[in-house]
């Protein structure tokens, strides 16, 4: 019997399990490894993947899913074993990112549009064979002088919404990602400034998603956080967590199953401690948890530096990670803890 997209979606964000976005680019984690000095290869690619997806405490324990990159759906360990019987040996989902990136809008300076909907239900249907059960798009949404247009809002919620019904008619959830973003050009807006777009970003989103007649039940939202620019950065942990949760409570029906935030720029510190204070501190009709990249992996990247002695050391790093941002998704995260890295 086929499982229902409502209760994959909810498998994704409960029990303080969280989510592994481990879909970077080929040209992004170029960057990320230039940062630790070695060459981006498939093996070298598999083997960092491999590390991660072979930790085996985290996977099972906080990891249920793991946003993929098309390479990595397909790609197989060392020893010849798929990465995804990995990770569904662990009980972690394999999910599968499908958009082809933010392009520069036509006719909006410094705004983009998310690609990729030409031909997105067929390759939809080849990666649900291939063991993908949930899919992520993002749209990107920038703050500056007289940004974001109501052509950019609209122009990406709409793509969002399309993505969306298409991912459903496949048998996927639907992540829907709409990112505004704190780290853009110039970067410098206030708290109020966030709040302001993401509030009315969301609002078109669920319109958009209401007129495409995607079932709410059947997807999980990744937004930002509600947060200054990344100049502008003077927000308490506590003022980022309610002013989050009121435009959330605004704009989010009780019928989503969950939140899973993206990190966005913040610290891997920031993000776990942001999260905690969301679910200790309110009475919320979703799940909240994480849908992090870089607040997961940077320690272990860099632990490992691409060498074979240094994997049980990334591996530590990774578990240290994922077990704080488990602990945030049941809002008992403590500052203390993080020194037990």
């Amino acid at each position: 019997m086929t499982e229902r997209l409502e209760d994959i979606a909810l498998k994704m964000v409960s029990n303080g399990k969280g989510l592994l976005a481990a879909d970077e680019s080929t040209g992004t984690i170029k960057k990320r490894f230039d940062s630790i000095g070695i060459e981006s290869t498939e093996e070298s690619r598999r083997d960092y993947r491999e590390m991660l997806f072979r930790t085996e405490a985290a996977m099972k324990n906080c990891i249920s899913g793991v946003i993929l990159y098309e390479e990595t759906l397909y790609q197989k360990a060392a020893d010849g074993t798929p990465f995804v019987d990995i990770m569904t040996a662990a009980g972690s989902i394999p999910g599968i990112k499908v958009d082809i990136g933010a392009k520069p809008m036509a006719l909006h300076p410094h705004e983009f549009i998310t690609e990729g909907l030409d031909g997105l239900y067929e390759r939809l249907r080849k990666y649900r064979e291939a063991g993908a059960r949930f899919a992520k798009w993002r749209g990107v949404i920038t703050i500056g002088d007289q940004r974001p247009s109501w052509g950019s809002i609209k122009a990406n919620s709409q793509s969002l919404a399309r993505y969306a019904a298409l991912c459903q008619q496949a048998d996927i959830v639907p992540i829907v990602e709409p990112e505004v973003m704190m780290d853009g050009t110039p970067g410098d807006h206030n708290i109020d400034r966030c709040a302001e777009v993401t509030q009315h970003v969301l609002q078109t989103v669920f319109a958009d998603l209401f007129d495409a007649r995607v079932d709410l039940e059947g997807m999980i939202l990744k937004p930002n956080m509600v947060i200054d620019g990344i100049k502008a950065r003077k927000a308490s942990v506590e003022e980022v967590a309610e002013r989050t949760v009121k435009v959330l409570k605004a704009t989010v029906p009780a019928s989503v199953p969950g939140i899973a935030f993206l990190s966005g720029g913040q610290t891997s510190e920031e993000a776990t401690a942001h999260l905690s204070a969301m679910v200790a501190g309110y009475d919320l009709p979703w799940k909240l948890t994480y849908s992090y990249g870089r607040a997961l992996q940077e320690t272990a990247l860099k632990a490992w530096g691409g060498k074979s002695e240094n994997v049980a050391a990334g591996q530590r790093a990774f578990q240290h990670r994922a077990e704080m941002n488990t602990l945030a998704a049941k809002g008992s995260w403590k500052k203390d803890l993080e020194k037990a890295a």
